[in-house]
C-alpha cells in the first residue's frame, strides 16, 4: 500500500505544477491587464503604472527569478496568494473567514445526502421490480426533474414566508442551516440515488452472487458482505467528485441564504473583478481535486486490492 501511494503521490507532481501553470496564465495572461480589468479601460497610464507596480504587474511574467510566476508560486507555497483589490486585506484572511460557513453548510449535505441516498439505493436494489423498488425510482425521477433554483424559491416561500418556521436569510446560527442544508439533500437525493441503485445492481447479476445464492446464504448476507464492498469503488468516485465542493462553497445556496461562505467570496469577487480572489479560488479548487483523487486512489486500494497491482 505504501508503495502504491507514493507512485501516486510522485505522479500528481507534474500534475500540479500544470495546474500551477495554467491558473497563472488564465488570470495573468490570457485574462488581459489586470489593472484595466479593475480600474476600467478609461483609466489613466499613471494610474494604470501604478497599480502594476503596486501589486507586481509590472515585472517579467516568467523567465526571471523575480518573475510575476515565480513570485506566484513562492507565495503561493507559504500561504500568501495576495491582496484583495476590492476589501484591501490579505486574500488568506478572506477565505478563512469563509471556510467554517461553507463547510458548516456542505458537510452536512453531503454526509446526510450521501447516506440517505445509499440506504434508498439499498433497499431498491434489494426488492428490484418490486413496488418499494418502483416507488423509490419514481420518486427518485421527480426529484431529479425539479429545478434545483425552484427547491430554493418554493422552501423559503412555504417554510419562511408563509409557515415562518425558518429564517430566510442569515448565518446566526443552527436554524439558519436546517432549511438550506435539506433543500441541499432534497436537490440531489434522486441522481444520487439512481446512480448508487445502478453500481448496486451491477455487481448483483455477477456470477459471484450466483455461487453465493448456491452457497444458500441469505440475501440480506450477500448484500451487504459481498455485493456493497464490491459496489463501493463507483460509489467513492462519485461521491469524491463532490468533495471539493465542501470547501470552495456552494454559489447558489449562500447567495439566497445569505450566508457567508466561500460561495458568497466567489461571487462577490467576480462581480468586483478581484482577481487575486477569484484567482486563489480557482486554484485551490484544482488543488483540492487533485488530493481528493489521490485519496479516492488511495480508497480504491483499500477496498479492492486487487487494485494495488
Amino acid at each position: 500500500m505504501l508503495r502504491y501511494t507514493l507512485k501516486r503521490v510522485m505522479e500528481m507532481i507534474p500534475t500540479t505544477f500544470g495546474i500551477v501553470l495554467v491558473t497563472f496564465l488564465l488570470f495573468n495572461v490570457v485574462g488581459g491587464s489586470p489593472a484595466e480589468t479593475v480600474l476600467g479601460k478609461n483609466a489613466t497610464k499613471e494610474a494604470i503604472a501604478a497599480f502594476n507596480h503596486k501589486w507586481g504587474y509590472d515585472k517579467p511574467l516568467v523567465w526571471s527569478l523575480d518573475s510575476q510566476f515565480v513570485n506566484f508560486v513562492v507565495s503561493a507555497v507559504k500561504g500568501d496568494f495576495g491582496y484583495s483589490t476590492e476589501l484591501n486585506e490579505p486574500v488568506a484572511s478572506i477565505l478563512k473567514r469563509g471556510v467554517l460557513p461553507s463547510l458548516s453548510l456542505t458537510v452536512p449535505i453531503l454526509a446526510g445526502g450521501s447516506a440517505i441516498a445509499l440506504m434508498l439505493a439499498t433497499v431498491s436494489a434489494q426488492f428490484r421490480g418490486g413496488a418499494v423498488d418502483k416507488a423509490i425510482l419514481g420518486v427518485s425521477t421527480v426529484l431529479m426533474s425539479v429545478n434545483y433554483v425552484v427547491w430554493v424559491l418554493a422552501g423559503q416561500f412555504f417554510f419562511s414566508y408563509k409557515l415562518g418556521v425558518f429564517p430566510v436569510w442569515g448565518y446566526e446560527g443552527a436554524v439558519y442551516l436546517v432549511l438550506p442544508v435539506a433543500i441541499g439533500i432534497l436537490s440531489s437525493l434522486g441522481t444520487d440515488v439512481r446512480f448508487f441503485r445502478t453500481a448496486i445492481l451491477d455487481e448483483i447479476y455477477k456470477p459471484y452472487v450466483l455461487t453465493a445464492r448456491a452457497k444458500r446464504l441469505s440475501k440480506t448476507r450477500i448484500l451487504f458482505s459481498h455485493v456493497l464492498p464490491n459496489a463501493l469503488i463507483p460509489i467513492v468516485t462519485y461521491i469524491s467528485l463532490s468533495i471539493p465542493w465542501l470547501f470552495t462553497g456552494s454559489l447558489l445556496l449562500e447567495s439566497f441564504f445569505g450566508i457567508p461562505g466561500l460561495g458568497s467570496v466567489s461571487i462577490n469577487a467576480i462581480h468586483s473583478a478581484d482577481m487575486a480572489v477569484v484567482r486563489t479560488l480557482v486554484l485551490l479548487g484544482a488543488l483540492l481535486y487533485q488530493l481528493v483523487n489521490l485519496a479516492a486512489d488511495v480508497a480504491y486500494a483499500w477496498i479492492d486490492p486487487r487494485v494495488r497491482l
